[in-house]
């Protein structure tokens, strides 16, 4: 593949729900481009863009592809992106290096939640969008229908530039070009023009006039044009839409069939024509220099920067970072500075990429995306520049890690071997987070949902040998006191010459602060206790605490002071104050009524608001309050704070009552007194647990 200037460069992120065909639709702009000899199938597993063994086991694009297709002269990389939810992460960081969104459409399903999300996505990231209306050939797909649910969901900026019509049985065999009022058929296998069809005028008629006056609204002298009825030529109507387009005001529409080839090449035309060349649609790009928020401009003539949007970490191919070329321009004798990271990395080997192929070249322009292999400390979200111009793009914010589950491997000795290979899962997906807990001693791994967790796992028996066990996560209760106890502690040895002798009296009531295990006074009066002793008292506290009298759970919140005692001159040790300290607390807070405190977690829950009354009756019956319900752009955001224990995974529960739509993100607050049922039941399983 040739060398190509930032003017003929365009990137374009494939997005929608997922089975809307994205995957087939690159497949087929990669045969029809002469990029492959063989139009892989999804079906079949052998695909381009889907070589992962996950995503042909399960037929579903799990990560990013980049597919660089030459068509007419012009480089066009297609990003193809995951529809499953779990992987949006994937898609986020392909849109942050793409200039424009291709939305597939399903003729059959019509607008679904994955439609809904990617304009969402691609207006939060101000990308001018185009969608194509897919699997016409479907015996229930239905475009009028499609096109009028588009037009309900994103308003009258979705317009139509071809409309498709049936043979006399139903069956999709053309389309009609609305700007040009030319209809072409299939025949013998292949789209040839033919006249429009009779029963088509009128709806051509009416569907070009609208066209024509979205086009008109993104120019004055256009409007002024359409206002005083004087026709517009092909070519204001070409003008004003690529206006539109670029301003976000005009969504153009597509369709045909990527399995069987109808509409892929018009649309490669179309992109060609209507999309921004990469370097005009990055005119202002925001980045850091020396900390302060500086306006760049993605040109050639500038020194090298680019944004690392995606790291593969292979145990067969070794790593791979792929970037885009935001300034200047890279070839494979530089060196080149990771900003953030303040290390150098050599460049050596430069590649592009087609799915796990790897084709090297000598340089790339701006725009353009490529890989580049073995950098040392390079991760995804960096920017690479150089010293002498150290930008730093921004990160994007990706969504919260809100699933939680303990991972353990099956094999005994697995554990380093474990660590060493989820640190390469999450090179490669950053949404997923790791940490050890250190009270429960479990090993904890966060994502968004179960497919996520899933896949992990499987990634985890193929690519790197290791069989994990997934088990919900322990929750951390804890245990303090309420009422007032005051004990005396004794612990007498005498085993023939020297013995041990310790002797104190406790109070134990609640200290009013959650946040520290314990507070300790002494208030001895005549010496009853020697000072010296009194390190040792506190000791064999700080040890009591970390394992409570209820259920073994760590206490807080107690205030602990020590008001009398005796001591023996030769027998009395520190051993003997901390064993007797021990006692005390044995004996002592059993009887200043101790409870069960459960962590408690501040939820933010943000939903369309049909889903409103689902969603609270929800959080109350997990026991949850209610805190406030604030508008948040065309949505609703519930505040509430719920017990930790009933939030396992609510991920899971929330994308099933909302379809998909709703999200969410929490964080703990607080301890709280658990309700007397689910003391009792915690205190009875912690002691069957005990048993065993």
């Amino acid at each position: 593949m040739k060398n190509y200037t930032a003017d003929k460069v365009r990137n374009v992120v494939l997005l929608g729900h997922s089975g809307s065909g994205k995957t087939t639709y690159a497949e087929a702009a990669l045969f029809f481009s002469g990029a492959t000899k063989r139009f892989g199938k999804v079906d079949e597993g052998n695909t381009v863009s889907d070589y992962e063994a996950e995503e042909i086991r399960r037929k579903v694009s799990i990560n990013t592809s980049v597919l660089p297709i030459e068509w007419q002269d012009t480089k066009i990389n297609f990003l193809d992106t995951p529809g499953y939810f779990d992987f949006v992460a994937e898609a986020k960081l392909a849109m942050s290096v793409a200039d424009t969104a291709l939305i597939m459409v399903s003729a059959k399903s019509g607008v679904e939640v994955g439609t809904e999300k990617a304009w969402e996505y691609a207006e939060e990231m101000h990308l001018p969008r185009f969608i194509f209306v897919n699997q016409m050939d479907d015996e229930n797909a239905d475009f009028e229908k499609t096109l009028a649910d588009l037009r309900t969901n994103f308003g009258k900026a979705v317009a139509p530039l071809q409309i498709p019509f049936n043979d006399e049985n139903g069956n999709f065999i053309g389309f009609i070009n609305l700007i040009k009022k030319d209809a072409r058929k299939k025949i013998n296998g292949k789209l040839q023009p033919c006249q429009v069809p009779a029963d088509k005028v009128d709806q051509v008629e009416v569907l070009r006039s609208m066209l024509v006056e979205v086009a008109a609204e993104s120019s004055e002298e256009l409007m002024e044009k359409f206002f005083n009825d004087i026709e517009l030529t092909e070519e204001e109507i070409y003008d004003g839409l690529l206006e539109g387009i670029k301003n976000h005001s005009i969504c153009p529409v597509m369709c045909g069939s990527a399995t069987l080839g109808y509409g892929v090449k018009l649309l490669m035309n179309t992109l060609v024509r209507f999309t921004s060349p990469a370097f005009e649609a990055r005119k202002n790009f925001h980045a850091f220099i020396d900390g302060t928020d500086t306006v760049l401009c993605s040109t050639e003539d500038k020194t090298f920067s680019a944004f690392v949007f995606k790291t593969i970490s292979d145990p067969y191919i070794g790593r791979l970072n792929l970037f885009r070329v935001m300034t200047g321009k890279l070839d494979n004798s530089m060196n080149i500075y990771n900003v953030e990271k303040d290390t150098f990395e050599k460049v050596g080997h430069l590649y592009i990429v087609r799915g796990k192929e790897q084709i090297e070249v000598n340089e790339l322009h701006t725009g353009d995306i490529g890989a580049l292999a073995k950098l040392t400390n390079t991760s995804t979200q960096d920017t690479l520049a150089t010293k002498e111009n150290p930008i730093v793009i921004p990160k994007l914010p990706l969504p919260s890690s809100v699933l939680s589950m303990a991972i353990q491997p099956k094999g005994k000795g697995d554990e380093d071997k474990l660590s060493a290979a989820l640190s390469k899962i999450r090179e490669e997906d950053p949404t997923i987070k790791m940490e050890v807990n250190k009270e429960t001693k479990q090993t904890l791994i966060s994502g968004i949902g179960e497919q996520q967790m899933d896949v992990m796992v499987n990634k985890l028996k193929t690519k790197y040998k290791i069989e994990v066990d997934m088990i919900d996560p322990i929750i951390p209760f804890r245990e303090t006191v309420k009422g007032k106890s005051s004990v005396r502690g004794r612990y007498k040895k005498q085993s023939g010459g020297h013995g041990q002798f310790g002797d104190i009296v406790m109070e134990f009531e609640p200290s009013g602060d959650m946040t520290l295990p314990y507070v300790f006074e002494e208030k001895i009066f005549g010496g009853s206790v020697p000072k010296q002793y009194f390190p040792a008292v506190e000791k064999g506290l700080q040890e009591c605490v970390l394992s409570g009298v209820l259920a073994g759970y760590p206490v807080v919140g107690l205030k602990a002071t020590l008001t009398d005692g005796s001591y023996h001159p030769v027998d009395s040790s520190e051993m003997a104050f901390k064993m007797a300290t021990s006692v005390a607390f044995k004996e002592g807070v059993p009887q200043a009524k101790p409870i069960l405190l459960e962590p408690i977690e501040h939820v933010e829950v943000l939903v369309p608001e049909r889903y409103m009354g689902d969603i609270m009756g929800d959080i109350n019956k997990r026991r949850g309050r209610i805190l406030s319900m604030d508008a948040a752009g065309n949505k609703k955001c519930i505040i509430a704070e719920v017990p930790t224990s009933e939030m396992h995974k609510y991920a899971t529960d929330l994308r099933s009552m909302t379809q998909s739509r709703g999200e969410y993100k929490h964080y703990f607050v607080r301890y709280e007194e658990a309700p007397m049922e689910i003391q009792k039941k915690i205190i009875e399983r912690r002691a069957a647990e005990k048993e065993k």
